[in-house]
């Protein structure tokens, strides 16, 4: 009798030791610089509580009608290639920090990737040829640093609707070189039009929703806002049955930072502290807790900490601000 208590009790101390120690990933969006990095620009990170950072390799083409993508060029940001994922990498690891590889197309001019499409079907050949190349290149290198993470995409929606049967072939041959868990960043607009998810680990949304239109919203408008979008977050979980992970979040320091979260090009609007900081909480109770969700990556954290961000920034950074504070509180949970 006393054995089968013993195991009885060992089995539901493993059960509440399993649930206790639930593995969310608790991100930050790591912007690559022109130079190496070294441990006074990730210990920052450390400090903020989080276990996990996205490396953000950068491949350009010309406009949205080009086809041809050029990557890892001695042209571009140390961080943005293969030589700087690395060794970014290995800085992050030597401190218990983990990796998602999340290679990005920059259009020249800035315009949006989700707009990308090819004229004619030797353009589209092109396009997947080149994009392959660059896909699958830096999917060796997380194989090589053993990232635990690899999103294969980030807002490409022309792209993946035009061309579904390539999207899921590309992701098959992913698979050949990388061993870890996949996802696609779909944009907050795009990730209900998405038709391969099943193929992938996480469903992946920058989740720049439109959450209120008031100037000041306390935290009860955001989590107001947050209810139908959560409502169709939800729909798709159980459709395909994988969890949601934020492959991007994060609210500008500016009023109406609620009203059109993922417009960065905004110059003007005075600084508001008040309210990135209520968006992210608010965030935070809405999802964090939820069982069916991994967790996400905070957009954007630089390398130089102490250069960056302070009371005076209306970006995306939280750095240096009272924002900072409550992601630390809440990665550390």
């Amino acid at each position: 009798m006393k054995i089968k208590w013993l195991l009885i009790l060992g089995i539901i101390c493993l059960h509440t030791s399993c649930e206790s120690q639930r593995k969310t990933v608790n991100g930050v969006s790591f912007v690559a610089s022109s130079k190496e990095i070294n441990f006074n620009h990730t210990i920052p990170v450390k400090k903020v509580s989080a276990n996990y950072v996205s490396l953000m390799p950068f491949g350009f083409i010309e406009n949205v009608n080009s086809s041809t993508v050029h990557f890892n060029s001695s042209k571009q940001w140390f961080g943005e290639t293969v030589a700087g994922v690395e060794q970014y990498a290995e800085k992050f690891k030597r401190e218990e920090i983990k990796i998602m590889v999340k290679p990005q197309i920059w259009v020249w001019h800035g315009e949006y990737t989700g707009l990308i499409t090819m004229k004619t079907e030797d353009d589209w050949k092109q396009l997947e040829k080149t994009y392959s190349e660059f896909i699958l290149k830096f999917a060796e290198v997380a194989q090589k640093v053993n990232a635990e993470i690899f999103c294969v995409g980030t807002e490409l929606e022309k792209f993946v609707v035009t061309r579904p049967e390539y999207w899921k072939s590309l992701i098959a041959d992913v698979r050949k070189v990388y061993t870890g868990k996949l996802t696609y960043a779909a944009n907050w607009d795009e990730y209900k039009k998405i038709d391969f998810w099943k193929e992938l680990d996480y469903i992946g949304i920058d989740a720049y929703f439109p959450l209120s239109d008031k100037k000041t919203p306390t935290k009860d408008d955001f989590k107001k806002g947050w209810g139908p979008h959560k409502k169709e977050i939800i729909s798709i979980k159980d459709k395909f049955e994988k969890p949601i992970l934020f492959t991007e979040y994060g609210y500008r320091s500016v009023y109406y930072t609620g009203k059109q979260p993922w417009d960065s090009n905004r110059v003007e609007g005075k600084v508001d502290l008040r309210s990135q900081k209520i968006a992210l909480q608010a965030l935070y109770e809405e999802f964090w807790e939820e069982p069916w969700f991994a967790g996400g990556f905070l957009w954007k954290w630089f390398h130089n900490h102490d250069q960056v961000g302070g009371n005076d920034n209306n970006r995306f950074t939280p750095q240096n601000k009272p924002a900072e504070e409550i992601i630390r509180k809440a990665y550390a949970k």
